[in-house]
């Protein structure tokens, strides 16, 4: 498999697991060769709940994905958030030890581990340092001092932290699905690799990847991520509230939200009517489809508040000319665009992950299983792969040419988060 050079990426989500699978081309870009997908069990806002009930969804989405790409996988890169994710910026100094006082990757490694330096209960565990400048003898702005002159070299990073125990246990479900932990990836960065363009990146972009379970917020800054943040609430919320609104069963809600749905009821025609199964899932009635969305949108509005306090509360109002891009399953909803900029007050596009479509004719079945239906794939429905694309391509950063992706044990891998901190430096520079 290493002399293919294979990647492979999995969004282990709330409501669906997604395996995605590519090869790294001449140019060690990824391009994808398998995609499968399973409805998710055994997570609850994004922490795993049940390993058994994981480890089944895990395997079904790996074996379509294995068998469209015609390759065994070893090892996996793994999307994580929930919100037992936290992260804050640290601040770190060295001086410089280089011969004639140029910076070498030693001072570089040096500055980022003193960044490392903050306090961190027993319980929480150091997933991402992610560099958002350097600082060579009080001269700002810079993003790659290796080589320049000086003899102060400061860092500022942006620090992500989880739960050791959800860490563990998702890292467990994985490998009892017979797979290795390449490594462990944020999931709004994650995305962000697949759907963010540096012009938006450079500019000041927020990310909302809205999920089942949670909505994760990135806001990236000159280029670099300057912000994260996890939201416990998801499209999830929004099938309860139509269950409880409707009084139907979860499945049907969920059918409703995605055929029906509308964030915005301004938007539907008052005459329109759907049919809406009894509690028992054996009767139906004729409803509104404007009462529907008028169900729909106050929880879609308060997840926007949310993000909107969330940009406030990092600094960032008027700070993103970029605007929004929003991506995930909850993104599919009709009507979220529309509500998203009158809420926020920004330019909202829905984020996508390019050359996608070609390969979703082949999927077999369905995004999500949701009893009676099925969300059939379309070309707008690769906002739900985000994700596991961003995978791919945050490991193809890391790709290389003669390693290949060895398995990692489960008791290997809290211990060696912090090698692949610098590890990853080390291949970006």
């Amino acid at each position: 498999m290493a002399r293919r050079n294979i990647i492979a990426g999995i969004d282990v989500g709330t409501t669906k697991v997604c395996t995605i699978i590519a090869e790294i081309n001449e140019n060690k870009d990824p391009e994808i060769i398998g995609i499968g997908t399973s409805p998710s069990t055994g997570l609850k806002k994004g922490m795993v709940v049940d390993i058994d009930d994981t480890v089944s969804s895990i395997e079904k989405a790996v074996v379509k994905a294995e068998r469209m790409a015609g390759v065994e996988l070893e090892a996996v890169f793994v999307g994580i958030a929930g919100s037992h994710i936290s992260s804050n910026n640290s601040h770190g100094v060295v001086a410089v030890t280089g011969e004639n006082k140029e910076i070498t990757r030693n001072d570089i490694e040096r500055v980022i581990e003193a960044t490392k330096i903050i306090s961190i209960p027993p319980e929480r565990e150091i997933i991402h340092v992610l560099p958002r400048e350097f600082i060579v003898d009080g001269c700002k702005d810079i993003k790659y001092p290796l080589g320049m002159s000086g003899v102060r070299l400061e860092a500022e990073t942006h620090i992500v932290t989880g739960s050791v125990t959800s860490i563990q246990n998702l890292v467990k479900s994985v490998n009892q699905a017979n797979l290795g932990v390449e490594g462990i990836v944020l999931q709004p960065l994650a995305a962000s690799k697949a759907i963010l363009s540096s012009s938006e990146k450079d500019l000041g972009v927020v990310l909302v990847d809205m999920g089942g379970g949670t909505t994760d917020i990135a806001i990236f800054k000159e280029g670099s991520i300057w912000y994260t943040s996890i939201l416990p609430v998801g499209g999830d919320h929004v099938t309860s509230d139509i269950a409880v609104g409707m009084r139907t069963p979860m499945h049907n809600a969920e059918r409703l939200k995605i055929q029906y749905g509308c964030a915005s009821a301004s938007l539907i025609d008052e005459n329109e009517k759907i049919e809406v199964l009894d509690t028992c899932g054996k009767k139906s009635r004729t409803i509104s489809r404007k009462l529907l969305c008028d169900i729909i949108e106050p929880r879609v509005d308060e997840i926007f508040t949310l993000v909107k306090q969330e940009i406030y509360k990092a600094g960032y109002e008027g700070l993103i000319p970029a605007g929004v891009v929003v991506t995930g399953g909850g993104s599919l909803l009709n009507g979220i665009p529309e509500l998203a900029s009158k809420k926020l007050g920004l330019p909202v596009r829905i984020g996508v992950p390019a050359n996608i479509d070609s390969i979703l004719e082949y999927l077999d079945g369905s995004i999500y299983d949701i009893g009676e239906g099925y969300t059939q794939f379309s070309e707008d429905n690769g906002a739900i792969f985000s994700t596991g694309v961003g995978l791919v391509h945050y490991g193809a950063e890391t790709f290389e040419e003669n390693s290949s992706l060895g398995d990692i044990e489960e008791d290997q891998v809290i211990k060696e988060l912090f090698d692949k901190v610098g590890k990853w430096f080390r291949n970006i520079f």
